[in-house]
């Protein structure tokens, strides 16, 4: 069972991306217990307190107002209030306003508490056939094509699934960016209406998904998840470590320090190019 909502902490409350019921007892008696709950959307939110019975009145905290309402918010738990903040949907700070509420919150020396709940990006890695056990979540890209493609390219080498967010009347752009970018035969995973009736997961290249989308209209947020890409392991020839160990010779180094430094950017076992390092010249031996 959840214990009382404490005087002058901040809650950081997960609701559902979609599903009512994934709102877990926690969330319910966290927002049952508080003394305001501050809420990206008023509307959006009160269906959802509707449909727990929950009382609480609200405040509105969203991108255009919390540059005013956040120092109302610092000042209403200073005096002691309970607050419960929530976004309309999934956890608050996450590609949705709260960063800056839950860090002028410590700055202030007040309470933060998290109360867990489902979360778009770990539902879609749970089911898209993409490697979960390394990823990293870049949200929303840019709304413009250059500086789409500018902030895809820095990820061009990146070993771990790409995870995005992405809206239905932006998808199309996003994806012909991305196989601009990157390359059209990378895998992708679409994962729309995620918990909710027309739930889907869309799997294959990211070439196929443009032809796929090409032929029907995209509906519903999207989160977009792309395979890592491949680590290219370089193979060295004998000559070319031997080249290498002498350049590194040559900068003053020892045989044994050259063969070490080489060891570690090639994963070569350091016995092996010591060995070829005695048929170097040195100049310190000369």
């Amino acid at each position: 069972m959840a214990s009382a909502p404490q005087p002058g902490t901040l809650y950081i409350v997960a609701t559902p991306i979609g599903n009512l019921g994934d709102m877990t007892y926690r969330a319910v008696e966290t927002l049952q217990g508080v003394d305001w709950i501050a809420a990206e959307d008023t509307r959006h939110t009160g269906k959802l307190l509707q449909a727990y019975n929950i009382k609480t009145p609200q405040l509105s905290y969203h991108d255009h107002n919390r540059s005013r309402r956040g120092p109302e918010l610092i000042a209403k738990l200073q005096d002691g209030a309970a607050i419960a903040l929530v976004s309309d949907a999934g956890i608050p700070g996450i590609s949705d306003p709260g960063y800056e509420l839950v860090r002028s919150c410590w700055e202030a020396g007040l309470r933060v508490v998290p109360i867990p709940g489902v979360s778009a990006v770990t539902t879609a890695l749970s089911a898209a056939g993409l490697s979960p056990e390394r990823f990293v979540f870049e949200g929303f890209l840019p709304a413009k094509s250059k500086a789409r493609k500018a902030a895809i390219a820095t990820l061009k080498a990146e070993p771990r699934t790409l995870v995005f967010y992405e809206s239905p009347h932006r998808i199309k752009d996003m994806l012909a960016d991305l196989a601009e970018t990157l390359e059209p035969e990378r895998p992708i995973t679409l994962a729309r209406e995620l918990t909710k009736l027309h739930e889907e997961f869309w799997r294959g290249t990211i070439g196929e998904a443009i032809a796929h989308y090409s032929e029907r209209t995209p509906k519903g947020e999207f989160t977009v998840l792309v395979a890592g890409a491949e680590l290219q392991i370089q193979t060295w020839t004998p000559d070319e470590l031997q080249h290498e160990l002498q350049q590194l010779i040559n900068q003053g180094l020892s045989r044994s320090a050259a063969s070490k430094e080489l060891a570690q950017r090639t994963g070569q076992p350091k016995r092996d190019l010591y060995q070829l390092s005695l048929s170097l010249s040195n100049p310190s031996e000369d």
